[in-house]
């Protein structure tokens, strides 16, 4: 399973639905956050994610933004 399916499964869960989950990949052009977006994820972080976006993001409650 990978994270997409993963991100799907989650969505379908009634339960976990609304938890807000992260893409963290090395993969970042335009068609993988939008692949990303697709799967269920709110946000997408390309490797090395700056400790400050990081912090911002696990500190905001709103998804997708």
């Amino acid at each position: 399973m990978d994270g997409y399916q993963v991100a799907r499964a989650i969505r379908a869960d009634d339960k976990l639905r609304d938890m807000q989950l992260i893409a963290l990949t090395g993969y970042a052009l335009p068609p993988d956050v939008a692949k990303a977006r697709e799967a269920g994820f709110d946000q997408h972080l390309a490797k090395p994610p700056s400790m400050e976006k990081l912090a911002e993001i696990l500190g905001s409650n709103s998804r997708r933004s």
